[in-house]
Parts: structure tokens; sequence; C-alpha cells
């Protein structure tokens, strides 16, 4: 069954592999639905895609006090 996709807006880039994908987070419209928070890799097209989270508003509020209630210093990782 084939799916729909639009990346609404490229809010910015995580990392990006030697091959060209690149890790994102957008906001992505499934299937033509309201758009979500998207966290995944893509190829420079966004064209493909691999496997991802996808995170309403309120998730990416929430993942976000998450991290910033934790300790991320490098040298306690």
């Amino acid at each position: 069954m084939a799916f729909k996709f639009e990346v609404v807006e490229e809010v910015g880039t995580l990392s990006e592999a030697p091959n060209g994908w690149a890790k994102e987070l957008n906001l992505v419209s499934w299937n033509e639905r309201e758009p979500k928070y998207d966290i995944r890799e893509w190829d420079k097209s966004h064209e493909k895609m691999k496997k991802g989270v996808t995170l309403t508003l309120d998730e990416l509020v929430a993942l976000r006090d998450i991290l910033n209630d934790m300790n991320l210093d490098d040298d306690e990782l």
C-alpha cells in the first residue's frame, strides 16, 4: 500500500553520514494529514527515508523538557 508524505518544513539536521543521508528533524504531513514533527534519516532529495519517530507538538515539548532536565555533559556520558 502506497503512502504520501510532504516535508512541510525542514527544521534542522542532527547528523550527516558520509553517504549523504542525514538524520533530520522535520515537520512532515503523512497521507495528507496534519503535519507532525519527525526525526528520521533522509536521502538528499527527500525521496527515500529510513524508519523514524513521529511526534505531536505536545510530545516534542515533553521531549524538550526531558532533555533540558538531563545532565548531558560529555565527560559524564
